[in-house]
């Protein structure tokens, strides 16, 4: 283990990064620089350097990155509408690839041997730290500790911290947490604890970032998105940059209850994990973002984006965002977000998201041919029965020959 004589540490200050700080310096007696990114956790991050610095970390990187995340990582994924399983909004995989991409920069400007990360030996997040690091940095020496040491418990954590004089919060002693939490800008993610059992049903207190629906106000409020090549630039006309739009979704929706998702979702490396989440701003993202595509976008590129979409999401969910596959599909999304310009105008209401309107200089949507009264004959009815008969002609094939046949 000699050959490692620095380490980048994804470090948060919390528990787990903390022992792994000490369990770095002692096990591989090696320089230890710690990186904490800001991607809207909602936490305080500067305690992390106060923390790092009693560790004697010479090198403290504190970055906010919540602009370049749901510039460069969430917009481009809601291009996509890009949902897994049929529910998942992809909240904590989105997240991974930025951090892995700042842990190799970080990596190469200090002159690092190795990057380090805090991702248990069972989850999907060790996956997408290194995939993502190994695209970026392809001989990236990689620790990740859950996978080497015998702490595998929360008492045995603490009780290391103990033993080494790590400094731990004193109200995140005492006794075993409900369950685990990890948050961004986007989302915030609970497991483990008493959500193990699938049947259970988590406290009203759980929840973090929504009121309970039966709670939201009792009258609705309707917002006005402004949409720019597929991406929000706008919200009831006043112009925001990408974390102000989903910072201020995040208050509506929260304030609406909308956004819950209690799901049984497939990991990567095989197994079935139980999940809660909150969204509430990529909730509305995703029911506006359909809204004016349906007007802007041809039937089929619509028809090919929702073929291809179940696809780029599980590339997103197994830790794919920097494969060429997944850059490839982005082209082709991104470039049929050019004409997906306009507004969306959505009524909130307990836990609910309704789009009541939406308008486009790139409609596609032609009410002279569209409507029920007389259309001045932009339409000829009498076509339509030509392009039956043709569509029907195979089953018209096959259903003379099993006649036949009988």
């Amino acid at each position: 283990m000699s050959e490692i004589k620095k380490v980048v540490l994804a470090y948060s200050g919390g528990l787990d990064t903390s022992v792994i700080l000490k369990w770095l310096q002692d096990v591989y007696a090696c320089e230890v620089v710690t990186f904490t990114a800001d991607i809207g956790q909602g936490e305080e991050v500067e305690p992390a350097r106060a923390k790092a610095q009693l560790c004697g970390v010479k090198q403290i990187f504190i970055d906010d990155l919540r602009e370049e995340f749901v510039r460069d990582f969430v917009f481009p994924m809601f291009r996509a509408n890009a949902v897994y399983e049929g529910e998942y909004l992809l909240g904590t995989s989105i997240a991974r690839p930025l951090i892995a991409k700042r842990l190799v920069e970080i990596a190469e400007e200090t002159g690092a041997d190795a990057i380090s990360h805090g991702a248990t030996g069972k989850g999907n997040d060790q996956v997408r730290f290194e995939l993502g690091a190994y695209a970026l940095m392809p001989n990236v020496r990689i620790i990740a500790p859950w996978r080497e040491w015998d702490l595998l418990s929360r008492e045995k954590l603490l009780q290391y911290a103990e033993q080494h004089k790590i400094p731990v919060d004193y109200q995140k002693k005492g006794g075993p947490a409900p369950y685990s939490m990890d948050a961004n800008l986007l989302h915030i993610s609970y497991e483990g604890g008493v959500l193990e059992d699938p049947n259970y049903e988590p406290e009203e207190a759980m929840w973090r970032l929504t009121v309970s629906p039966e709670k939201a106000p009792d009258k609705p409020e309707y917002v006005e998105l402004g949409y720019q090549n597929g991406d929000i630039v706008a919200i009831d006309g006043k112009a925001l940059t990408p974390a102000q739009v989903l910072t201020e979704l995040n208050r509506l929706g929260g304030r609406h209850g909308i956004g819950r998702l209690d799901l049984v979702e497939n990991r990567y490396i095989g197994m079935k994990s139980r999940g809660c989440y909150e969204t509430p701003g990529g909730t509305i993202m995703l029911k506006a973002h359909r809204a004016i595509e349906s007007i802007t976008l041809d039937r089929e590129v619509l028809a090919l984006k929702d073929d291809l979409m179940p696809r780029y999401a599980r590339l997103i969910y197994n830790g794919y965002w920097f494969s060429p596959e997944r850059l490839l599909l982005q082209k082709l999304i991104d470039e049929s977000q050019n004409t997906v310009n306009g507004a969306v105008r959505l009524k909130l209401y307990k836990g609910t998201v309704m789009t009541v309107g939406r308008s486009s200089d790139n409609s596609l949507f032609d009410p002279a041919i569209a409507t029920f009264e007389d259309d001045q004959g932009a339409y000829n009815q009498a076509d339509a029965a030509g392009f039956i008969r043709l569509n029907a002609l195979r089953m018209r094939i096959a259903a003379n020959l099993k006649k036949r046949s009988a």
